[in-house]
């Protein structure tokens, strides 16, 4: 039995495709108009602006990206909050490995908007917090003295492997997991 997937959906999913491997500045919604199979009224019916469909973009990565695929696989690989933290860069470097490495969506997005203060960049911000807050939820449940301070510093380490591995680095996520221990010791957390 074959499901129809609504035109929504349709959408959504063409976009989540070009946006994350090609950024949203570069794929117009003709592109994503022709690759999805619906008619543009139906585009604007669901999304009236591109804006809008970025920010559903966005919101959807989330739930993929960081809670279905970080949050979900970290949890089931580990099971005490500091080893949790480190096989954040476990997964970073499978994914690191994937042909289809894209980089953190996130970020790229960021970094294409000028206006800091347009909601896409805005929710972009928003997002990475968030995976900053997951973060600093581990480094409470670990006993750090300060969980935000660790958090932004492990934030650092997540953020930068993710720009070394766009540059090629395939060890990246193994150099940020050494510095992460660094960080655990120097918090006297054992991993």
């Amino acid at each position: 039995m074959l499901l129809r997937v609504g035109a929504r959906q349709r959408i959504l999913d063409t976009a989540y495709d070009l946006f994350s491997r090609h950024g949203v500045r570069a794929v117009g919604v003709d592109r994503i108009v022709a690759e999805s199979g619906v008619a543009k009224m139906s585009l604007y019916r669901h999304f009236p602006s591109k804006d809008a469909l970025v920010l559903s973009f966005l919101q959807e990565r989330e739930e993929r990206w960081t809670r279905d695929w970080l949050g979900a696989e970290v949890e089931r690989r580990a099971a005490s909050p500091a080893d949790r933290m480190l096989a954040i860069f476990d997964l970073f470097g499978e994914w690191f490995r994937l042909s289809d490495f894209e980089g953190c969506s996130f970020m790229n997005v960021l970094l294409e908007l000028d206006d800091r203060d347009s909601p896409v960049h805005q929710a972009s911000a928003d997002h990475l917090r968030n995976i900053r807050s997951f973060v600093s939820g581990l480094a409470a449940e670990a006993g750090a003295a300060d969980p935000n301070a660790l958090a932004h510093k492990w934030h650092i380490l997540m953020k930068g492997s993710i720009v070394a591995a766009g540059e090629g680095d395939q060890l990246a996520a193994g150099r940020a997991r050494q510095m992460g221990r660094l960080l655990l010791a120097d918090e006297g957390i054992a991993a």
